[in-house]
């Protein structure tokens, strides 16, 4: 697969068959157009080799630990470009939402959306515009708050993240679920890997990846 970015910087996937090895050229091409492409390269370069080092951080797209070795690369692919993605400059803010309805940002692809950049502040949802607006930390607080203690009992929220979350966020997020009284928060590993399991499951026996 390769993307193809127009002049303007808007992504038009282009999709075509690929015959190179998993890790060759072709990997390290696509891991640079992420990298170019995300606005921030040259603080971005020094991302990447902190990645999965010892004293460095996590990758945000998998669980590989640390380790005291030390080495330049230690990370895959989608690493890298999960750690672009995260630290790109480009930005998604109120005017973004302004030209945008929620229902002209459903028949985007999910890659287009992604490609937007990161949200800028928090957002509410108004059906009567069908637009995402701009509200206040405090005021997103209170909103959540205000319904999920209208809730009969905790068990009736679900607190669902996602696996390129940080470790930290994720820890922190847990304890507040913990302390709001429920353990109901899956993430994408018991969500988004449903089909993928029962899949694994009925061809090789076991519904966990295989390498």
């Amino acid at each position: 697969m390769s993307l193809h970015h127009q002049a303007d910087q808007t992504p038009t996937p282009r999709y075509k068959p690929y015959k190179g090895p998993a890790g060759g050229w072709g990997a390290l091409i696509s891991v640079a157009q992420a990298w170019l492409t995300s606005d921030n390269a040259l603080k971005n370069l020094r991302m990447m080799l902190k990645t999965n080092q010892n004293g460095g951080f996590d990758c945000p797209g998998c669980a590989w630990g640390d380790s005291p070795e030390s080495g330049m690369v230690k990370f895959c692919e989608n690493g890298a470009k999960a750690v672009n993605w995260e630290a790109t400059k480009r930005r998604v803010d109120a005017a973004f939402f302004a030209k945008h309805s929620v229902t002209a940002l459903l028949e985007q692809s999910d890659y287009w959306l992604e490609y937007q950049g990161r949200l800028t502040e928090p957002m509410r949802y108004d059906a009567e515009t069908d637009h995402y607006l701009p509200i206040s930390w405090d005021a997103a607080f209170d909103l959540i708050g205000k319904h999920l203690n209208a809730l009969p009992s905790p068990n009736m929220a679900e607190f669902y993240t996602s696996g390129r979350a940080s470790n930290e966020a994720a820890y922190l997020y847990q304890l507040f679920v913990r302390a709001f009284g429920t353990n109901n928060f899956p993430d994408c590993s018991n969500m988004c890997h449903e089909a993928s399991g029962v899949a694994l499951a009925q061809s090789v026996g076991v519904g966990k990846g295989t390498v």
